[in-house]
This record gives C-alpha cells, sequence and structure tokens, in this order.
C-alpha cells in the first residue's frame, strides 16, 4: 500500500521573531517493509540556512534558519511512502507458537553477557533518558506482565493490553512536560505517554525499548476500526528480543504495528524525534501552533 502524508506545522507570532533555528523529523525512514519513496519539505519564509544528516540513530534529520525578521513559521513536509499490507515480523515467537522464545530473565542476562554488536546497541536503550526516568513505582506497575520464567514477548503484549485497559486516550490531558510519574497516576494521556508509560516499564526491569514516532492511516479501509492517534503524529515503543530484532509495540490501539503505521524515527524518548523543535529571538509575546496531518492511501 502506498500512502502520502501531509504534515503542515503553523507558528503564528505576536511580536517580531528576528532570528529562529530549528530542527525537524518529518522525513519517513525506509526499513524493511518500508520505503519512502518521495519526501518534499516547504518551508515559509524561505530558510537562510538549510541542510540535512543523519542523526546518531539513522535518522533523516532537517535544520533551518531563518535570520531575518518573521510573524510566521509554516512548514510543510509530504512524502509518498509504500508500506507492506502486512509488516515483516521480526520475532517468530508469538503466543501459541511451539517456540515462545526467550524469557524475559533470560533476556536481560544475554544483554549484559553478550558482546554481539545488536545487542551492545540495544543496551544504550535501558538507561534513563530526558523523559523517561526508570522508578519503582514503574517496576511495580509492570511486574504482573513479567512474572518469573514468562517469555519476553508474551509479557510485552501483555503489558500492552495492560496499559490499553487502565488508560484512557484523552487529548489534551497531558503536555510534552507532563512527568511520567504524573502520567502513571492521572491514568489519562495520549500516545506519547502511552509510549513513555510502556518504556519506562521495560527500562524499569533492565531491558531495552525505544520510542517510534510515526503516523496512522487517517481514514480505514471500509470495515475496518479508525485507530486512535490518526489526524497526528502517532508514538509506540520496539523492545529488543534476542536473536531477533526488535519488537514494535502500540499500546494506544493495543496491537503489533502492521500495513497502517508508518515509522519516521525512533529514539530513546519523544525529545529526540520531536516532529519539529527549535528557539527563537524575539522582543516577547506569545505564539500559537496549529498542526494538521493526513495520511491518505492512495494506491
Amino acid at each position: 500500500m502506498r500512502f502520502k502524508i501531509l504534515h503542515r506545522t503553523t507558528y503564528a507570532y505576536d511580536s517580531e521573531v528576528t532570528t529562529s533555528h530549528s530542527e525537524a523529523h518529518l522525513v519517513p525512514r525506509s526499513l524493511p517493509g518500508q520505503s519512502c519513496l518521495a519526501s518534499d519539505l516547504v518551508i515559509d519564509p524561505a530558510p537562510t540556512d538549510y541542510r540535512e544528516r543523519f542523526d546518531y540513530f539513522g535518522n533523516r534529520a532537517s535544520y533551518f534558519s531563518l535570520h531575518r525578521p518573521h510573524r510566521s513559521l509554516r512548514v510543510a513536509a509530504t512524502s509518498i511512502v509504500e508500506v507492506a499490507d502486512s509488516a515483516p515480523d521480526p520475532t517468530d515467537t508469538l503466543p501459541g507458537l511451539a517456540d515462545p522464545g526467550p524469557s524475559w530473565e533470560e533476556a536481560r542476562r544475554r544483554l549484559y553477557s553478550e558482546p554481539d554488536p545488536d545487542v551492545l546497541t540495544a543496551r544504550q536503550f535501558t538507561i534513563d533518558s530526558p523523559l523517561v526516568t526508570t522508578s519503582a513505582a514503574l517496576a511495580a506497575y509492570a511486574r504482573p506482565s513479567f512474572p518469573p520464567g514468562r517469555p519476553l514477548v508474551e509479557a510485552i503484549l501483555d503489558l500492552s493490553s495492560r496499559i490499553n485497559d487502565d488508560y484512557a486516550y484523552v487529548p489534551g490531558a497531558t503536555t510534552i512536560a507532563t512527568r511520567l510519574d504524573e502520567v502513571l497516576d492521572r491514568r489519562k494521556g495520549v500516545c506519547q505517554d502511552f509510549a513513555h508509560l510502556a518504556i519506562g516499564c521495560v527500562r524499569s526491569l533492565g531491558l531495552p525499548a525505544r520510542y517510534v514516532s510515526g503516523y496512522l492511516e487517517t481514514d480505514p479501509p471500509p470495515g475496518r476500526e479508525r485507530l486512535l492517534g490518526a489526524d497526528a503524529s502517532h508514538a509506540w515503543l520496539s523492545v529488543h528480543v534476542p536473536e531477533h530484532g526488535w519488537l514494535d509495540i502500540d499500546p494506544t490501539n493495543d496491537q503489533r504495528p502492521s500495513g497502517r503505521h508508518i515509522t519516521t524515527a525512533w529514539g530513546r524518548d519523544y525529545s529526540d524525534v520531536t516532529p519539529l523543535k527549535g528557539v527563537v529571538f524575539s522582543t516577547g509575546g506569545h505564539h500559537s501552533l496549529e498542526v494538521a496531518v493526513d495520511v491518505v492511501a492512495i494506491s
């Protein structure tokens, strides 16, 4: 399936901005099961300086700055992405199969005892990051899903289901400044919160988990349920499974991402892969922000 993605961001400033510097993660990755066929970033006013690079995690990042007065900033990212109808399964250890895979304790042991480069890369996703701090409370919430000897994949899927059951999807209930311990207690939030919550739980047990930013199909095919998180950038998590790779889980919709999820970037948490962020220099005042996302199937 091919999708056209349009992500529009508009900042309007009360007072004149003299200089602004921005970073964007708006171009979807190309990876097994997903190909970014085309992408275009339109910035108004046109930037004084623009450059692209691949960041530490291999995401395509855009940097631009404006060095002349402006009262608004509009960024429109358009991408054409082809996604496999069913994303390739990085692990054959789903519940019910003959090989349930390693237990979560065995997966943790391998993480700190094997010199394999993939394992060493995964280990960095066990430590605290700017928006995800491990804690005893997160470990306590996770433990019912991680009894002794349980296969890691079964434990992760169970944790996703519990978060989906226990937490309400309520846009506006949190902001990016809301601490993870508050999310844990309030029992409501949005996809970024639920991804951070699951990551915090997994890391609090000494296991690696990374944050994935992307999109969902805006209008589902006939007969298929509309997923929560469409019409905005979406988020889920990946957990490393020894010998198999990274297992993606979407706790907001309690499912494994497939052909309706489009991956843009991944990192330690939202702060690594924010769609658009930056700094401005002005005489003061406030600003408004509007974001609109459309993901449309085109073939």
